[in-house]
């Protein structure tokens, strides 16, 4: 029996139905890779941010087994008091090589470094592009700035809104590198520009262009051939390319220093797991040491990307293996998910609100994993479900 100060919930729920919003959540039962096995049956796998395949990497899998029967299973403790290991701190120097700044550190995951990040430098007037991830959305609301929201991708705007702004003293511009759902990738270099030129602080949340932008998967700041002089705050994360869990936020030591007096995530949350920390360093010594899971990534983007516009699907704006089969319709788009599923795809819809409405859009995620012959059975799939659909002719 439902209470009555809970029914707003089933009516909620009925809605999202109704409108083809209800996200049924597919439970794994094997380990990240190419394929994957839901309810028993083996489907081909577009929907991870596993975009190197690290996962089920063997050597990750070796160094988290090894370093349980050194450290165990968890820290005890938050950072601040007794849960930094010299794991941690390995972790962050080797990051902060990887990175090419002085220093990182290091959260629980990307999400929380924005929540540890953005409150904690106290700005009072934050410009923040209107397409941010809900992560900076999030971390902008436990502050008091004065919030200035910028049109996507818009540097004309931008100006306009750090001129209104400028009496603020303390400003902060915060963009996301590759934007998640389109795939796009922010102008990172003249944002640089008018950080310095409005003398605002600039801060990137670069989680999906590590391990996919730059030299050796270094990211956007690296992209555009900038440093931490002209990026304050370049936030990353250790679940998506690395395959693993958790976050860092990479710039000066000063910043560093800062963060651990400051960063809430960091004061009052235990610290990320020993196996967790050491599969991390396997990772970016990996991607340090060879680019080559970097090329095929890209590769198997090409590939993909041209097949579907080959076959008249519009794959929006991408510039990245994000690619997102722009539908429009919430129930449309639902719809071809689950043909896509019966078909042995797994690529899920997503619509409102992670995505504005009438902008709904099956999203798919390359993958250094797939072969040629995964993605032609792909796009034979989406071709056969497109046509039956109407959506190409």
């Amino acid at each position: 029996m439902v209470k009555s100060t809970q029914k707003f919930m089933v009516e909620e729920l009925d809605r999202l139905r109704r409108v083809g919003l209800y996200n049924k959540i597919k439970t794994i039962e094997s380990p990240q890779g190419a394929w994957l096995r839901i309810d028993g049956k083996s489907v081909l796998n577009l929907c991870s941010n596993n975009y190197l395949g690290l996962a089920n990497h063997p050597v990750l899998i070796e160094e988290a087994k090894k370093i349980l029967d050194e450290f165990g299973v968890g820290p005890g403790a938050v950072r601040s008091i007794a849960g930094t290991m010299s794991l941690h701190n390995d972790l962050e120097k080797l990051l902060a090589e990887f990175k090419n700044v002085e220093a990182t550190f290091s959260v629980q995951s990307g999400f929380v470094a924005n929540q540890a990040v953005i409150p904690s430098v106290g700005a009072d007037a934050i410009f923040t592009d209107s397409l941010n991830h809900a992560s900076i959305i999030d971390g902008v609301r436990l502050t008091k700035a004065k919030r200035f929201i910028y049109a996507h991708n818009s540097m004309e705007e931008l100006e306009e809104r750090l001129n209104e702004g400028k009496e603020h003293k303390r400003k902060l511009i915060i963009t996301d590198g590759v934007f998640s759902m389109d795939g796009d990738i922010a102008e990172l270099d003249e944002i640089a520009k008018l950080a310095s030129e409005h003398e605002a602080l600039l801060m990137v949340d670069d989680a999906h262009g590590e391990g996919v932008l730059g030299s050796h998967g270094r990211g956007i700041v690296d992209h555009f051939g900038l440093g931490h002089n002209d990026v304050d705050i370049d936030v990353g994360t250790l679940s998506k390319a690395m395959g693993v869990v958790g976050g860092y936020i990479a710039g000066s030591q000063l910043l560093k220093d800062y963060l651990e007096q400051k960063g809430r995530p960091f004061l009052f949350s235990s610290a990320t797991t020993p196996p967790d920390v050491a599969a991390s360093i396997a990772a970016v010594k990996l991607l340090m040491k060879d680019d080559s899971l970097v090329r095929k990534l890209w590769s198997n983007a090409g590939y993909f990307q041209k097949g579907m516009k080959d076959l008249g699907f519009d794959i929006g704006i991408t510039q990245t293996p994000i690619t997102p089969v722009m539908l429009g319709d919430a129930k449309l788009s639902s719809t071809f998910s689950k043909k896509l599923l019966d078909e042995g795809v797994f690529a899920m819809s997503i619509g409102f609100p992670t995505v504005t409405k009438g902008a709904a859009r099956i999203r798919t995620m390359l993958s250094a994993s797939h072969s040629i012959e995964d993605l032609d059975y792909s796009l034979e799939k989406f071709e056969k479900i497109g046509k039956e659909l109407k959506v190409i002719s």
